[in-house]
């Protein structure tokens, strides 16, 4: 972290009458308001017996109190567990649990449905049950006592149950000069202190999504928040705020290539337009640069760290990468004995990068995704070429990714291996035009094929079952029965000889 650019942090901004977020609502937030708000909610969670190295955990759907919450536990030492609201009661009980977790911000309808037991549960406006988010921003504006850098710990579904915590030691240092490390880590795509509007377009439960929003304020930007993301609404935004900068998903492009008023709204204004999770298809990456022109920068990371990024002339020159590795990364490639493999050869990815993480609570996972040599991955394969370029040949073997979330089908299939009458299943991601991929099920039912008629009213009940246990967008959206699955002698799926076809029909790699 370079602490010799203190200014590159909210607490420290004195352009106090200046307006810091316009919320989903249009209403503005100054900064003056802001640095008070995250004060006071540090104070309070202070009351509340929070220490360094605690845990607060926040679902909310896009608003400037997720903001003031991110200021407050990020100068008090305290981890931000981000949780999305799509999730099911268990995910987000267990994740509430798991996190050992002192305070629980959340909108009503997850505070009916999530039963925290004696948490103390603070929701905007109140509820049965529930005291008042307001509560937390009472009090003194002076800033804390003790304040010492926090951090965020993000949950990423496991491929082999329950959410995982990706946890990092805090960084024994004042929060400045760690907020202007996350600064200046906007400067990698041009930005500059002071200038700019950031436009948030996601949910800010996402690791990336927060992340870009709250370096925004540290750099001086002003953050305009959307909460139900339609083409329309993001462009009429970017016409009247002026916005410079945004990070979005693959996805959110498709479906504005696909808005046929878009050429109606004014984009002149556009900079720094990130994008990541998921791999963008060339010919939707051309017609973005044609549309916005060289403003579109990627990059490769994951909830564990990363990574590479690719500037938009970069990108045009060699289509398809995912670009360099960052300044305070390194990127190999090794084949599955453990050697390096050189260039232009298909390997498994890993990362190298200065600050190390642990899967919560889990050390043979985190033991796993290490090599001794401080190298992890998150198991995608790819190659670097001659000049150190990565281009990603697959993901993860199993991992499905639509609209930009990550999905695991093992568990799903765990889920659905419970139903009464399923005797064998597997679950995989098969293409989509608007959403990347979507999952499927291929399911061996007790009894044998059923008849058309029957599978129709199965998949409905099958959908049910699922959705009282799992998120909605984990949920298959198409169900196919067979008489048995292509299994090998020893028990293994050989699930490419179920997903390859689909891919193949739509001409897609694999």
């Amino acid at each position: 972290m370079n602490t010799a650019l203190p200014t590159l942090s909210f607490w420290t901004r004195t352009d106090l009458d200046s307006v810091a977020v316009i919320g989903p609502d249009g209403a503005e937030h100054t900064v003056g308001a802001l640095q008070a708000a995250a004060n006071r909610v540090a104070r309070n969670l202070q009351a509340l017996g929070c220490a360094p190295g605690d845990a607060v955990a926040v679902s909310l759907h896009n608003t400037p109190e997720i903001l003031a919450l991110a200021l407050a536990t990020a100068q008090v030492g305290l981890y931000l567990v981000p949780i999305s609201w799509h999730l099911a009661p268990r995910e987000i009980t267990h994740i509430l649990g798991d996190s050992g977790a002192r305070v629980f911000v959340c909108d009503a309808d997850v505070a009916a449905r999530c039963p925290a037991g004696p948490l103390p549960v603070f929701v905007p406006g109140g509820a049965p049950g529930c005291r008042d988010f307001a509560e937390l921003t009472s009090g003194s504006t002076a800033p804390p006592a003790g304040r010492t850098a926090g951090g965020v710990m993000t949950y990423t579904s496991g491929t082999t149950g329950l959410p995982k915590g990706v946890r990092r030691p805090l960084p024994p240092a004042p929060p400045e000069p760690v907020a202007s490390g996350y600064a200046m880590f906007l400067l990698m795509y041009g930005m500059k202190p002071g200038e700019g509007v950031h436009l948030v377009v996601s949910p800010l439960y996402h690791t990336a999504v927060l992340y870009f929003a709250s370096s925004a304020l540290h750099l001086g930007q002003r953050v305009v928040i959307m909460d139900a993301w339609t083409p329309a609404g993001m462009l009429d935004r970017v016409q009247r705020y002026r916005v410079t900068s945004s990070h979005m998903v693959p996805t959110q492009f498709v479906r504005l290539l696909d808005f046929p008023d878009r050429a109606a709204y004014d984009t002149s204004s556009l900079r720094h337009m990130v994008h990541s999770a998921a791999p963008c298809p060339v010919p939707v990456k051309h017609a973005m640069l044609a549309w916005w022109g060289p403003c579109i920068y990627e990059y490769y990371a994951a909830s564990e760290g990363g990574g590479t990024m690719v500037r938009p002339d970069e990108w045009l020159a060699r289509p398809g990468t995912v670009g360099k590795a960052w300044q305070t990364a390194e990127i190999a490639i090794f084949d599955d004995d453990g050697h390096r493999i050189p260039a232009n050869v298909i390997g498994t990815v890993y990362i190298k990068m200065a600050q190390p993480f642990a899967y919560h609570r889990d050390a043979e996972k985190t033991e796993k995704a290490w090599r001794t040599d401080g190298y992890f991955t998150v198991g995608d394969a790819g190659y670097l070429d001659a000049e150190g370029y990565l281009f990603l040949s697959d993901r993860k073997s199993d991992m499905i990714i639509s609209g930009g979330v990550n999905i695991y089908p093992a568990e799903i299939e765990s889920v659905l291996s419970g139903h009464p009458r399923v005797l064998d299943l597997a679950v995989f991601g098969v293409p989509d035009e608007a959403w990347g991929e979507q999952v499927k099920a291929v399911v061996e039912i007790k009894g044998g094929v059923p008849t058309a008629e029957e599978g129709v009213a199965l998949a409905v009940e099958l959908t049910a079952w699922c959705k009282e246990r799992i998120a909605s967008f984990k949920c298959p959206r198409s169900f196919e029965f067979v008489a048995s699955l292509p299994r090998e002698p020893n028990g293994k799926l050989k699930k490419r000889l179920l997903r390859d076809p689909y891919w193949r029909e739509a001409g897609r790699a694999i």
